[in-house]
C-alpha cells in the first residue's frame, strides 16, 4: 500500500479519474449499442441517425484519452461501412 502522502494523493486520483473513464467508456458502448440494434432490426433510417449520434461520442472518448484515436476511427468506420451495406 502507498506510504508516502504523495503517494496516497495519487491513490485517490487514479480511483476518480477510473470513474470517470468508466462512466465514459460505457456512455460510448451505449451509443454504439443502439447503432448495432438498429441495424440487427434492419431500420436504415434508424441505424443512421443512431450512427450520427455515435460517432461524436467515439470521438469524444477518444479526445478524452479513454480509447485510442485509432481504435475510435475504426469503430466509426466499421459503423459507417455496416450502415452503409444495408439495403
Amino acid at each position: 500500500m502507498a506510504n508516502t502522502k504523495s503517494a496516497k494523493k495519487m491513490v485517490r486520483k487514479i480511483a476518480t479519474r477510473t470513474e470517470v473513464n468508466k462512466a465514459r467508456r460505457s456512455r460510448m458502448r451505449t451509443y454504439v449499442r443502439k447503432v448495432e440494434e438498429a441495424i440487427e432490426a434492419g431500420d436504415k433510417a434508424a441505424a443512421a441517425e443512431a450512427l450520427k449520434a455515435a460517432q461524436p461520442e467515439i470521438m469524444r472518448a477518444a479526445g478524452k484519452g479513454v480509447i485510442h484515436k485509432n481504435t475510435s476511427s475504426r469503430k466509426v468506420s466499421r459503423l459507417s461501412a455496416r450502415v452503409k451495406a444495408m439495403a
